[in-house]
């Protein structure tokens, strides 16, 4: 990966020159009390020239797992490049961050905002800043998220198909699983990808709660792309991935055909077989026991960990169709 940009970084306002360290803050707005609301961006350059790289979490202020992955890449040093530059991104949506909320204050979610208006909404005036003041300065982004609610997602990189490149840098990620999924709409995911700045999206674990299993995972990754661009320090040890890839071309999700108490017996990662008892949905009075079966064979990648569900409630997220 070659660097388009130049020796001299200019990015929200001020000029970056290599071998500098900076904290710059990215001006959200202001709360209804007057108080500035201020993101921090962490840069730093190497002396030597080479790729800039971003890594951002807190699309949505609920996903503290991803906003943990990037604060141990800044916490170990691990975002002070060899050569080239390493933006990192904590927190963008610092308003859901604040109150534990997918959501911004104006009940709009970030990530179907992109690239956002000037004059629009506050989410969307987040999304413009963001996509015109940082993103053209990038080269890579890696950006960490959570499954929502109480649905656990396994260790995964996000790609559209027929991407060569995208494909070998989640192979290099080396997540247990890639899934091939369309950009969306409006999201950062897409609006990067029009703008010719390649993403790999991680996600894994749940909102609201720290993993460390997916976190190890998020980190190992960020430090094997690192290491691929000549950007990771040598003292950094870098580990092989337990297991090769699995690359998930389609999958379903399992619902829930009855209200009721739900306990998953299938675990995350787990191959399972079409028929295979993988949940259970019961009632309060020991008069009700459904049983969750697998309806076809696959990966199991994502387990709804609540323990009350309703009729129709996505259970679980196995794969159909690997590549």
């Amino acid at each position: 990966m070659t660097s388009q940009k130049t020796d001299i970084l200019h990015i929200l306002g001020e000029d970056i020159l290599l071998g500098e360290r900076r904290e710059i803050n990215f001006n959200v707005a202001k709360l209804h009390t007057r108080t500035t609301l201020e993101v921090p961006v962490i840069i730093e350059r190497s002396k030597k020239s080479g790729p800039t790289i971003l890594f951002t979490a807190g699309i949505h202020g609920d996903e503290v797992n991803g906003v943990e992955i990037v604060r141990q890449i800044i916490a170990k040093g691990i975002n002070k490049p060899r050569k080239g530059t390493i933006i990192c991104i904590p927190v963008i949506n610092i308003f859901g961050f604040i109150n534990m909320d997918r959501a911004f204050p104006d009940g709009r979610d970030l990530n179907r905002m992109f690239p956002g208006t000037k004059s629009g909404s506050l989410a969307s005036r987040v999304a413009y800043k963001l996509i015109n003041e940082i993103i053209p300065k990038v080269d890579l982004i890696l950006d960490y998220h959570t499954g929502a609610a109480n649905r656990f997602n396994a260790a995964q990189i996000r790609i559209v198909s027929k991407d060569s490149k995208l494909k070998k840098l989640a192979t290099i990620f080396g997540a247990p699983f890639v899934l091939y999924s369309k950009n969306l709409n409006k999201s950062f995911r897409n609006t990067s990808y029009k703008l010719g700045i390649p993403m790999l999206l991680f996600e894994g674990g749940k909102s609201f709660s720290f993993d460390k299993n997916i976190t190890n995972t998020g980190v190992n990754g960020a430090k094997r792309i690192l290491h691929h661009l000549g950007m990771l320090h040598a003292k950094f040890r870098i580990s092989k991935p337990k297991k090769k890839c699995v690359f998930i071309a389609e999958s379903k999700w399992i619902r829930a055909k009855y209200s009721g108490m739900f306990k998953a017996s299938a675990t995350i990662n787990k191959q399972v077989n079409k028929g295979d008892v993988i949940g259970h949905i019961t009632d309060p009075f020991g008069k009700f026991h459904h049983f969750v079966k697998a309806q076809n064979s696959g990966y199991v990648f994502n387990v709804n960990e609540a323990p009350i569900v309703n009729q129709g409630d996505a259970l679980f997220h196995i794969s159909t169709k690997l590549s």
